[in-house]
């Protein structure tokens, strides 16, 4: 059986990322309600607020669901106690070592995997006792290795080290790119841009409008020599940190007027490069049910292959 969804107890190997402010309960449980596993995020750093999310899960789905814990942005040590308590299963850790919070986590019966942009982050995670990794290649949207490794090809070089269980994350919009990511290895894929642009999402239509106009071409990898290094929609006030190649100390501070005030040029629209195979708003259901599809209709077509042994 595939090791995600036996970790997860998900219907579908699908996993809605935990973007800051987004992911939290009405995307989340609209995902679960789907078959695919949402994920609740803490990285807004809003500690009772996110603890609130979690809790009102219960009153929206009955299906599992998941909370990232991005270790970097963790200043409030009450969110990894009340998870504990909380009877979350699943957890993935991001943005650090999560060796210390393998061992707590693990010890209430939660099942915790991390998200990893190179080879060795990967295996330093193995050797910690993670269950599973989210392998995070430069497509993806938001906080990004500067030294930028394709999902294509780190999905191939993490396996060729490992037998752990990975989910793909980055470039990932559809079923083309589930199966793609199967064939490399992966035993599920993480969406963050096509699920920023449902129905469901929270954020400003405008937001989600800039995501379907958005071209192959239409990001920004952003301050990739400094912290953080992040990928996002290319505007105006984009254009400009590329040009000056250093993001101002103030650059996020105008986040919120982006996601819910609809002004595109407050801050930084954090997208992946799948916002180039976006181009309609749809319901989580309606995504996750034609990813499933379009996933099963791609491996019939190559087991067919297979048996003919021909191409």
């Amino acid at each position: 059986m595939n090791r995600f969804l036996q970790h997860t107890g998900a219907k579908y190997p699908i996993v809605q990322a935990p973007m800051g402010w987004i992911a939290r309960a009405q995307l989340a449980s609209a995902v679960c309600n789907a078959g695919g596993l949402g994920i609740i995020e803490t990285s807004s750093g809003e500690t009772e607020n996110c603890m609130a999310e979690i809790a009102k899960m219960s009153d929206l789905t009955d299906a599992p669901f998941g909370v990232n814990l991005p270790i970097m942005f963790l200043k409030d040590p009450a969110i990894l106690d009340h998870i504990c308590g909380s009877g979350v299963k699943f957890v993935t850790t991001s943005a650090g070592s999560p060796a210390k919070f393998i061992g707590p986590l693990k010890e209430v019966g939660i099942t915790v995997y991390h998200a990893v942009p190179t080879v060795d982050a990967a295996m330093k995670c193995v050797e910690a006792g993670i269950d599973g990794l989210v392998v995070e290649g430069a497509e993806g949207g938001g906080f990004k290795n500067p030294e930028e490794v394709s999902t294509l090809v780190l999905l191939q070089a993490i396996r060729r080290q490992s037998d752990i269980p990975m989910v793909a994350a980055g470039g990932i919009a559809d079923g083309k790119g589930m199966a793609a990511a199967f064939a490399l290895g992966a035993e599920a894929v993480q969406m963050g841009t096509r699920f920023v642009s449902s129905a469901e999402s929270p954020v400003h239509r405008n937001y989600k409008q800039a995501i379907l106009d958005a071209k192959e071409t239409g990001t920004y990898v952003l301050n990739k020599k400094a912290t953080p290094c992040i990928r996002a929609l290319k505007t105006e006030r984009t254009a400009k940190i590329y040009e000056d190649g250093l993001m101002p100390p103030d650059t996020f501070k105008g986040i919120l007027d982006v996601y819910f005030g609809g002004d595109m040029e407050a801050a930084v629209g954090l997208a992946g490069q799948s916002s180039g195979l976006i181009d309609e708003i749809k319901t989580a259901k309606q995504i996750i049910d034609e990813t499933v599809a379009e996933f099963f209709r791609i491996t019939e077509r190559m087991s067919a292959l297979n048996a003919a042994k021909s191409f």
